[in-house]
C-alpha cells in the first residue's frame, strides 16, 4: 500500500515537480510558524507577561491555531505521500507526529480553560493553577514538534 502511494501521480507530482516540494514544505512551515508563534504568545500572557492583552482575547488566536494545524495536516500529508515508505520507520517523524497529536491535545485543554474561566481572571487578575499547569508541557510540546520536524528533514537527507 506504502509503495502504490509513494508511486502515484501526486506523489511524484510533490518530488519531481519544481514547485510540489517547495510549495507544500514552504506551507507546512508556515502552519508550524503560526501554532508555535500564537502558542507562545498565549502561553507567555497566561503566564502574566503582554499585561495589555486581555484574556478574553486569547480565544480569538483559537481558530487561527486550529486552520494552522489543518494547514500542518494537509501539507504534511502531501509530504509524507512523496516517501512514505522511509517516513513510516523514521524516527523523528514518529515522534513529530506524537508531538502533533499530544500539542492538539494540550492546546484542547488551554482553549478550554481559556473559554470558560478568561473573565474571572480578569477579575481576580490571575490565571488558576489548573491552567497554568499546561502551559509548560504545551510549550514544550509544540517545540519539540518543531525540532522533531527539523530533525526528520536533516536525518532523512542523511540516510535517504
Amino acid at each position: 500500500m506504502l509503495a502504490g502511494l509513494e508511486n502515484s501521480e501526486f506523489s511524484a507530482w510533490i518530488r519531481t515537480e519544481l514547485w510540489g516540494w517547495p510549495l507544500a514544505l514552504t506551507l507546512h512551515e508556515f502552519g508550524t510558524a503560526l501554532v508555535l508563534g500564537l502558542m507562545f504568545i498565549i502561553c507567555l500572557r497566561l503566564l502574566g507577561i503582554f499585561e495589555t492583552i486581555p484574556y478574553a482575547s486569547l480565544q480569538r488566536l483559537f481558530p487561527v491555531i486550529w486552520a494552522a494545524v489543518v494547514l500542518q495536516f494537509l501539507t504534511g500529508f502531501a509530504l509524507w505521500m512523496s516517501k512514505p515508505t522511509r517516513y513510516v520507520a523514521d524516527v523523528a517523524f514518529l515522534l513529530k507526529l506524537l508531538f502533533v497529536i499530544i500539542g492538539i491535545v494540550l492546546t484542547s485543554y488551554l482553549y478550554g480553560f481559556i473559554k470558560r474561566e478568561a473573565g474571572s481572571w480578569e477579575q481576580g487578575g490571575a490565571v488558576s493553577p489548573p491552567a497554568i499547569k499546561f502551559v509548560a508541557p504545551s510549550l514544550l510540546v509544540w517545540c519539540l514538534v518543531l525540532v522533531a520536524g527539523r530533525l526528520t528533514a536533516y536525518l532523512g537527507s542523511l540516510f535517504g
